[in-house]
């Protein structure tokens, strides 16, 4: 195969993964030591993006364990797609007083 040939095979991979994903997203705002919203409500599949608009660095750890992010710096982000319907709590393990909820329902079957 030519580099040329590969070359758009390999865009036209990547073009494909970018609309692969079909699920909403949804962004959580760590600012002021708070996430924001503090309790939010999703379908399964959706993704959802910390992002942290403090000058200190925070994380996300998920109370049961299924997913800690690195310390976050100022803009730093981590993101996580929510597969399964059910409640998860999460909380800064850098400052546990910061918490939050994500409750994930099951998808409606709308068409977009």
């Amino acid at each position: 195969m030519s580099k040329p040939a590969f070359a758009t095979l390999i865009f036209l991979g990547a073009l494909v993964a970018s609309f692969s994903y079909a699920g909403d997203e949804r962004t959580i705002d760590i600012a002021d030591f708070a996430f924001a919203p503090q309790e939010i409500r999703v379908e399964t599949g959706a993704r959802i993006v910390f992002v942290n608009r403090d000058d200190t660095p925070h994380n996300v750890v998920d109370r049961s364990g299924a997913f800690r992010s690195k310390a976050l710096d100022t803009g730093e982000s981590f993101s996580i797609v929510f597969d399964k319907p059910g409640e998860i709590t999460y909380f800064c393990g850098l400052h546990p007083q910061m918490t939050g909820k994500v409750i994930v329902t099951p998808r409606s079957g709308r068409q977009g």
